[in-house]
Formats: structure tokens, sequence, C-alpha cells
């Protein structure tokens, strides 16, 4: 395990810049958030120097309503579409004047990554210093959450753009872009010139994808206007269980720090959040957390590995608990299949090799393994994180792997970017548990 280690460590110095990492090469040449995140995590056990120029370059990125983007554009390229020049973040207002980037979010990881890089340091002195310093930028972005993406006031946060989800092109949406009818876009693609177009999302749901960035625009990213007329907008349990962690670990750090002036701010937002998460989100009928379609009000009832990320945030009751896990087991843990796959196996929707609908992620992954292990669910737990392993071990560090563990046996079921951030960096989060 120790090479494994070492060449995780590479990758992730490879992939380093000045002071951002980019999640790989020639496919994603910018700053990405959660990416910045996670990769943080890997970074804190050998280098934390790393770990906290990687936060810092992100908060530096911050708009003064303490939104993050979720691409920060610091150089300019022509391998990615759509770039700065078609995102024109420059439209808000308070958007940064110092960074180019774009007009979305994504999974407000920041919180949780914070607390874990105190839990992995071994100068925690110093460690909670430099939390000191940036902290409070992280308690920002949370209050532009809890007051500008909850318009019905329930604890719960929109999404207005899939690739705010995460989970860019998960059959969930399929439902969603039914409702709607774009105009076909002309553009130049630069990821199919990386990667094969099989395991991407076609030239039709970049069509979607554009049309709501478009309507956005058209509003200068005003809050408000998205909250009334953007086609997508979707309360989705992965964002908000993320949202929910790292509202807890704000919590634990200010604490930590004996700064209690918002606190009491956080455990507001952290009751009345939990509740409504418990409450609208979980599917009885299906034994699992569910997306809600909040522009359509109405139930997105498909089980995919944002069903079950919950656990990771402590959400679920222990009996709700043993239903999700039951349920993840029956249909993603059969002998053919390696956790966990990121959308239902059981569904004609599902597709092994593409994107995020099918294949295994190891942020996810990684997630999963937390929560199960804090629920108790150990030898579940140990599964994940041999079955991550594993992957990675026959495949390489790819951005996402095949779910079907016949797709494994010549060392090509690695997809997507190789060498990728944080599946070095949280590989050697797992081996160091």
């Amino acid at each position: 395990m120790k090479a494994l280690q070492e060449r995780a460590q590479t990758v992730l110095n490879n992939n380093f810049k000045e002071g951002f990492s980019i999640p790989c090469a020639k496919l994603y040449p910018f700053q990405w958030f959660w990416d910045s995140g996670l990769i943080a995590i890997g970074f804190a056990h050998f280098d934390m120097q790393k770990a906290e120029q990687e936060i810092e370059t992100l908060l530096d990125a911050q708009w003064e309503n303490g939104f993050i983007p979720h691409i920060i554009f610091h150089t300019d390229t022509d391998t990615y579409f759509p770039g700065p020049d078609f995102h024109r973040s420059d439209l808000h207002p308070q958007s940064s004047k110092k960074y180019k980037s774009t007009g979305m979010t994504q999974p407000p990881v920041t919180g949780f990554v914070l607390e874990e890089m105190y839990r992995i340091s071994k100068d925690k002195v110093a460690t909670l210093k430099y939390i000191e310093t940036v902290i409070d930028k992280v308690y920002d972005n949370h209050n532009y959450f809890f007051t500008k993406r909850d318009p019905q006031n329930e604890g719960l946060v929109y999404i207005y753009h899939n690739w705010e989800s995460g989970t860019d092109n998960s059959p969930i949406w399929d439902d969603i872009w039914d409702t709607m009818d774009p105009p076909e876009y002309t553009f130049e693609r630069r990821d199919t010139t990386h990667v094969d177009a099989a395991e991407r999302p076609s030239k039709r749901e970049y069509d979607h994808y554009l049309y709501i960035i478009d309507i956005a625009k058209e509003h200068n990213y005003s809050d408000e206007k998205i909250a009334e007329l953007s086609p997508f907008l979707v309360q989705d349990p992965l964002f908000n269980a993320i949202l929910i962690k790292s509202n807890q670990s704000l919590i634990n750090l200010y604490e930590l720090l004996g700064d209690y002036s918002k606190v009491e701010q956080l455990k507001q937002w952290q009751n009345k959040s939990v509740k409504a998460f418990n409450d609208k989100l979980f599917d009885e009928e299906l034994g699992a957390y569910i997306h809600y379609d909040l522009r359509n009000e109405k139930p997105l009832r498909y089980l995919s590995s944002s069903s079950f990320a919950p656990l990771y945030a402590n959400i679920p009751s222990k009996e709700r608990a043993d239903v999700m896990v039951k349920v993840m087991m029956e249909k993603f843990g059969g002998d053919q299949q390696y956790l966990c796959a990121s959308f239902d196996p059981t569904s004609e929707r599902f597709n092994p090799k593409k994107y995020w609908r099918g294949p295994v992620w190891i942020n996810l992954n990684w997630m999963l393994f937390k929560g199960l292990k804090q629920y108790g669910f150990s030898e579940i737990a140990e599964r994940v994180k041999q079955d991550t392993i594993e992957i990675i071990e026959k495949n390489g560090f790819y951005e996402y792997f095949d779910s079907r563990k016949e797709m494994h046996k010549d060392g090509t079921a690695g997809y997507g970017g190789n060498d990728f951030s944080w599946s070095a960096a949280l590989l050697i989060d797992l081996l160091n548990d």
C-alpha cells in the first residue's frame, strides 16, 4: 500500500499549480470548488501548507455575497468549453473583481474539509490558528445558501443547474429535460477530444446545460430571478447533506476556537435543515432519500449514490439508516458489483460507463465509508473501502470506474480523466484511516 500512497502523492503534486490544484491535466485545467476541498484532505496528510493554500485560493475567489463559484478560471486556455467568456460572472454586481468564474456553485464541502484538516493535523495548534483565519468566509458561504437559496424558507436549499449538484448528467435530470425544449446551440466540445464521447454527456444534454446558464445570465445571475424563472430548480439530497455536514463542522470548530458569536445561528439553520430534510426528502416506499423538483413541485423518485449520502451527515435515525443500508445492499451491493454505483443498477437508465449514470466515484465512496462507519455498519464500510482500493489498484487514479466487476480484468475499467486529483487525495485518506 505504501507504493500506492506514493503514487497518489505524485498525482497530487503534479496537479498542484500556483496555490491551487486542477482536477486533472487537459480535461479540467482550472480550479473546481468541491474538488479543491477534497484535494486539501489528501494534502493534509503529507503537505499541510498546500492543503491550506488550496482552501485560501478557493476562498479568495468568493463573491461579496458569500457565494463561491464552481469553477475559477485562473488561466486563459481554450481546452475547456464553456469557458469564462460564456459564463460572464462579471454580470453579477457582487462577483469577484479578481477572478473570472462561473455563476454557479457546487456542494459546499469547505466546512467539513476544515474539520478533516484539523483531525489529520500533527500540529493542532497551528492548524486551528489557520482555521481561525478562514472560517468566517465559510460561514458567509453558508449564510448565502440559507438566505438566498431557500425561497420558501424551508431549511432546504435549491440548485439551479445540474452542474451545481456535482452529479452532472445523472439520469435523475432526464425528467427535467423532458419539461424543457432548449434551442440547438452551435459550439465546439473540448471534453470529447480528451476522452471517449461514450463516457460523456450528449450534445443535446449540453444544449440544456447552456440554456439554463443563458437564462441566469439574462438576469445577471440574480438569485431571486433564478428562483422565479429557472426551469431547473431542485432540492438535492447530496448537496443539502454536504451543507448540513459542513454546518455541523462549523459549529464544532467555532466551539473549539471559543468563538460563540455565530454558533446560535448555525444551530438554528441545522435544526431546521435536518428536520426538513427528513420530512421532505425521505421516500418511505423506496427506503432512501430522493431529489425534489421544486420548479414542477414533484419528487424525483430514483435511487442513486446521493440517496445514501445523508449517512455521512448523520441525518437519518438509526432505524432509517438500517432501512437505507438494506436497500443499498439489495440494489447496489450484488456479488458482481463494486460498491457503490452512482445510479440504481436495476434501472433501465443505468449505464455503468457513462459519467454519473452508473459508474463508481471515489468521492461518494469516501463519504459512504465514513457514514456507514458512523452508524456502526463496519463490515459494509470495510467493503466500500476495499472496493475503492481495489479498483484504483487495478486501473489507476481515474475520475470514475465501471461498477461491474467483470470489466476490471485488464485494467481498462477506469474512465474520464486519468491521474485525477480527488481519487488520489481520498485514497490517501482511506489508507490512513
